[in-house]
């Protein structure tokens, strides 16, 4: 009986842990907000199946029956679970912390059962409430310190200039341009990848910002109104760039207009000494206010770049960019006026363009196999998508688009999506559950395959592509989406 007593133990133990594991892995995808896990996820089912399954049956069940579920069915089904994730969990200082306090939580409510005569297994899920609330208590008092740190190195940085960009869509890729521009006429530092966000922001300052830099380039996002003011009143910026606003992210905001008031957040910089904004914000003219695209008119756009026209000092000044996507044209006309407004010539930048290396994962251009591949996973905007099908319509071989559609936008732009895709393709895979009804029910039968499970990705290549295809890689998402 007494082994018995320890198996049980033992078992509620793991279970913990497991559990713990699972919310902490949804939290780091979404940002550590729990409303976003509750409210917003993707795929609710695993919700039910990885985490309340297992709390109900506990209470439903005899022990050696919910053993039987638990090591037979449950942790076989999660442990596979865990390994098909796209995005794993990543074992950084905070999920440590949250699971020793878990696992130190866990430890002692099961030693103060065992010493109570009344002890009950109604409590058996308390560490978990114990171990976030612990945990996020923690977390916010460390990010303060943390916070005041970056703050003081950051102030510390003689002459520095920073340069903070916003946008829908886009603003990436202008930190990316920007870069490669003014990097030889300037120190300059950029935000890694794509971070974006003030605890991001903080450790990048804190880790890695060099103390000798010139010219720091830092892009803002947000998924609620005051996440961009947060982060203009830590960087003070000098020169904002609001980009194109679009529906991106309408789920959180509801409206344009909540999208486009909350970007133009970035412009309260008390530093401010210009504001290079996309007149899609309907902004009205101010002195320290530059609008965007400026007389902008797009030449040329192929497989092998940009050609395009843009008004500066007015006059018009002929850029070209080996980069594919005339919307990208928009975008090197804010790096354009930014580096221009920095103090480099018009014939300075002109040649910084002519090498301009193609965005990862930004309609880059890949030729391998006889096939010719363009890598657009980054892209995740209506107006870019379909951008990215009209250059690949002049193809002249078999087309083949491999997208889960849009994430965080309207059925509406879905089905566009699907039109343009059955009109200029050949052959679509659909990837994921998230929108594969409504694109396949828009696509011809015979020109859809539904990719569930991307581990078979690489397989199903091989069986459904051939050599001279052209396989555009249109938006991606990780499969807990």
């Amino acid at each position: 009986m007494q082994y018995l007593e320890y198996f049980n133990i033992f078992t509620h133990i793991v279970l913990i842990m497991s559990l713990g594991w699972y919310l902490i892995t949804n939290l780091q995808w979404y940002n550590y907000k729990i409303e976003r896990v509750v409210l917003k996820h993707h795929k609710w089912q695993w919700h039910i199946t990885y985490f309340l399954a297992p709390i109900v049956l506990f209470y439903l069940i005899p022990e050696l029956y919910y053993a039987i579920y638990f090591y037979a069915l449950y942790l076989v089904s999660f442990v596979l679970w865990n390994k098909k994730l796209d995005k794993p969990l990543v074992l950084t200082a905070r999920v440590k912390r949250f699971l020793t306090i878990l696992l130190f939580t866990t430890f002692v409510l099961t030693a103060l059962c065992l010493a109570s005569l009344e002890c009950s297994n109604k409590f058996i899920f308390a560490p978990l409430l114990l171990a976030y609330g612990i945990s996020t208590i923690l977390e916010k008092i460390f990010f303060i310190s943390f916070k005041h740190k970056a703050k003081q190195r950051y102030e510390n940085i003689r002459g520095l200039k920073t340069v903070a960009i916003t946008a829908s869509f886009g603003k990436t890729s202008i930190k990316n341009f920007l870069y490669h521009v003014i990097k030889n006429k300037f120190k300059t530092y950029k935000t890694p990848r794509s971070v974006n966000t003030m605890g991001g922001i903080v450790l990048d300052v804190n880790r890695d910002l060099p103390d000798d830099t010139q010219v720091y380039i830092a892009e803002a996002g947000a998924r609620v109104k005051g996440d961009i003011e947060e982060i203009t009143m830590f960087l003070e910026p000098q020169l904002c760039v609001v980009g194109t606003i679009g529906e991106a992210h309408i789920e959180y905001f509801k409206t344009i207009d909540n999208i486009i008031h909350t970007k133009m957040e970035l412009l309260k910089s008390p530093k401010m000494e210009m504001g290079f904004v996309h007149e899609s914000t309907h902004i009205k003219d101010y002195d320290t206010i530059t609008k965007f695209p400026n007389g902008l008119h797009v030449t040329k756009s192929d497989l092998n770049g940009i050609w395009f026209d843009v008004e500066i000092n007015g006059e018009m000044e002929h850029f070209h960019a080996p980069v594919l996507g005339s919307f990208n044209a928009v975008n090197l006309t804010a790096v354009i006026l930014v580096a221009h407004h920095l103090g480099m010539s018009i014939d300075e930048i002109k040649l910084a363009l002519q090498d301009l290396p193609q965005v990862e994962h930004r309609l880059q251009k890949i030729e391998a196999g006889g096939k010719v591949i363009i890598d657009d996973s980054f892209n995740g905007n209506i107006e870019g998508m379909l951008e990215g099908i009209n250059i690949c319509s002049s193809y002249a071989g078999r087309k083949v688009i491999i997208t889960p559609g849009l994430v965080e936008s309207t059925d509406e732009a879905n089905m566009l999506l699907a039109n343009a895709i059955n009109e200029k393709f050949d052959y679509a895979i659909i990837t994921g559950d998230l929108n594969s009804h409504l694109l396949s029910s828009n696509i011809d039968e015979d020109k859809v395959f539904i990719l569930k499970d991307k581990s078979k990705m690489e397989e199903t290549l091989a069986e459904k592509t051939r050599s001279g295809d052209l396989i555009l890689f249109a938006n991606d998402a990780p499969n807990f989406i």
